[in-house]
């Protein structure tokens, strides 16, 4: 670790990021990137090389790691959790795969009424247990360094379409039909 990875025992609520949000005056503007872990890091791509996207996100001490590489590379003002929106539909019975150059993928996907009454139910603490993880463990490690973490979720029509398309899609068809 280098000095500037260093704790530093700011404040959460002093950084300057949440000043930020909360509109108030900040030194500089606050960087963070979207989808800070990425094939521009060789760490990622290691990992990348081994594991599945699907096996980071549901592994919480690799899913933290992810999480803290553009950290621990780069002077930003936020992290961002190694997570993806998908996985809920797991939880409710929807086989989740990602396709290499495709895209997510569910080949169960919600077509009809009986489909719907189907679905489970599931509290996050069961379902997405290895995400809550994540973000512990993560929030551990931006917590010493007085950084703040980004979460992120899909809105409910977004996760729909996912569930009833089966992939991504462009006219959501089938989603139409089910309205």
């Amino acid at each position: 670790m280098t000095p500037e990875q260093e704790p530093q025992n700011v404040s959460l609520a002093n950084s300057r990021f949440l000043r930020a949000c909360r509109r108030e005056s900040v030194d500089t503007t606050p960087i963070w990137l979207m989808r800070q872990a990425g094939r521009y890091m060789a760490e990622y791509r290691a990992l990348r090389e081994r594991y599945t996207i699907l096996e980071l996100i549901k592994a919480p001490e690799l899913a933290c790691e992810v999480t803290m590489q553009p950290i621990n590379a780069f002077d930003l003002d936020a992290g961002i959790i190694f997570a993806d929106i998908l996985p809920p539909l797991e939880g409710m019975g929807l086989h989740l795969e990602f396709i290499k150059g495709e895209g997510p993928h569910i080949d169960n996907p919600v077509r009809t009424a009986a489909d719907i009454d189907g679905l489970r139910v599931t509290l996050p603490e069961e379902s997405l247990w290895f995400t809550l993880e994540a973000v512990r463990l993560a929030r551990r490690e931006l917590d010493g360094r007085g950084l703040p973490l980004i979460g992120f979720s899909g809105a409910p029509f977004t996760l729909a379409s996912y569930a009833i398309e089966g992939g991504s899609s462009r006219n959501h068809v089938h989603a139409k039909s089910l309205m």
